[in-house]
């Protein structure tokens, strides 16, 4: 299955998403109410509601996305990874942005959109807060109610790493772990970004963290179709 792709038909992705306040304190009563009864299924009965609210970012229903970013390898021969990010408090404003990148450049049918993990999340979410927002959806995102087999179109690499295993999930940080890929939480990982956006107000660092989810991304692919990596001097930032 991998061999039959184009590598620049690919686009890889990664998104970053907080929740849509600041803290618990700061939902109005039906929200707050809300979250009380969404939350009771994962918190501890010592916890509060407030306890577990940073969770709330991986919720559609609750968090936003701040950050979009994508990569694609220009030239296969050279590996030459080039990278853009959509960013911003906006998240009406870079969603609309990502989606007139998908509707100029990547025809579904044609292309390909890659994620880890992407189909139970990263694809669905930005459906679903474009929904939301009240944007019209890409083709390429426009998967609502589609069958399998029309949605070929949509790459996962935590997907391809079970082989038909769906027992459990595999992070991205252990399988770069598994295929010495140098790995992208270096810095910060998941749990530290709505703090990070909202404690220390650095969406630069967000955006960086970001990117180098996408490049690993690539790189893994890279990886399960046995090819050259992408060498950190031929990965361009536009």
């Amino acid at each position: 299955m991998f061999k039959r792709i184009k590598n620049s038909k690919i686009l890889f992705l990664d998104i970053e998403t907080v929740p849509n306040t600041d803290n618990y304190d700061s939902l109005d009563d039906n929200y707050k109410r809300l979250w009380e009864k969404k939350s009771q299924y994962f918190r501890d009965d010592e916890q509060t509601p407030a306890d577990v609210y940073q969770r709330a970012g991986i919720y559609a229903e609750f968090g936003k996305i701040i950050c979009i970013s994508i990569g694609y390898i220009a030239d296969n021969e050279t590996k030459t990874f080039r990278l853009k990010s959509f960013f911003g408090d906006n998240e009406e404003q870079l969603l609309a942005d990502f989606f007139d990148l998908l509707d100029t450049h990547y025809k579904i049918g044609e292309n390909y959109l890659c994620a880890h993990n992407g189909k139970e999340f990263d694809f669905p979410f930005i459906a679903r807060r474009a929904l939301v927002n009240g944007i019209e959806l890409p083709k390429m995102l426009n998967i609502a109610g589609k069958r399998p087999w029309e949605t070929k179109h949509l790459l996962d690499t935590m997907e391809m790493w079970k082989f038909g295993d769906y027992k459990h999930f595999t992070s991205l940080d252990l399988l770069t772990a598994v295929f010495d890929i140098p790995t992208p939480k270096d810095d910060i990982d998941g749990s530290q970004i709505a703090d990070v956006y909202y404690k220390e107000n650095n969406l630069e660092r967000i955006v960086t963290y970001c990117e180098k989810d996408v490049i690993a991304i690539a790189r893994l692919y890279l990886k399960y179709k046995n090819e050259e990596t992408i060498n950190d001097n031929n990965i361009i930032h536009s």
